[in-house]
């Protein structure tokens, strides 16, 4: 009776974690990976860019969203680090879009910042070289397309893409 009990414990063990081992399979068999970026404008109408240490060109502030952490969670987390920025109100959820330069497998989702707090301006690091506001019309001239293509969207209404 005892080996017909505990055989059965162990098939109920093995059903209970079916579930878990088919969520490894299925997430490094399709996996996706999630960013956040953000349109920070300010009053004056312009636009907050950084400039990364190991990618060409002027973005929009964000990150990778971290397993365990939320979207909202991911966007203050990096605002923070990048812009020294807190925000004061939720931020308006503007796209989600494929994002294939890095990985067949990335989508960013794209948030606009209106209502924000800087205490200071972030002084340069490791990651971050350089940062600023920039007014729409006289962004750096090595200001990425598709950073480019976001504040259209945003500020000019232009339809938002599906694509980064």
């Amino acid at each position: 009776m005892k080996k017909t009990a505990h055989h059965n414990g162990l098939r109920t063990s093995l059903l209970a974690g079916l579930p878990r081992l088919m969520h490894v399979v299925w997430r490094f068999s399709r996996g996706l990976t999630l960013g956040v970026r953000a349109v920070v404008i300010d009053r004056q109408g312009r636009v907050f860019l950084v400039k990364h240490s190991y990618t060409a060109g002027w973005h929009l502030p964000g990150g990778g969203v971290e397993a365990g952490e939320t979207l909202l969670e991911a966007l203050k987390r990096e605002l923070a680090e990048e812009g020294n920025i807190e925000l004061l109100a939720p931020p308006v959820l503007h796209g989600i879009f494929f994002h294939p330069i890095y990985s067949h497998r990335d989508h960013v989702a794209v948030y606009v910042v209106r209502s924000f707090q800087q205490p200071s301006a972030p002084p340069p690091n490791q990651e971050i070289v350089a940062n600023g506001f920039f007014p729409t019309n006289a962004l750096p001239e090595d200001t990425t397309i598709g950073t480019r293509s976001r504040i259209t969207e945003v500020l000019m209404g232009a339809p938002p893409a599906q694509r980064w």
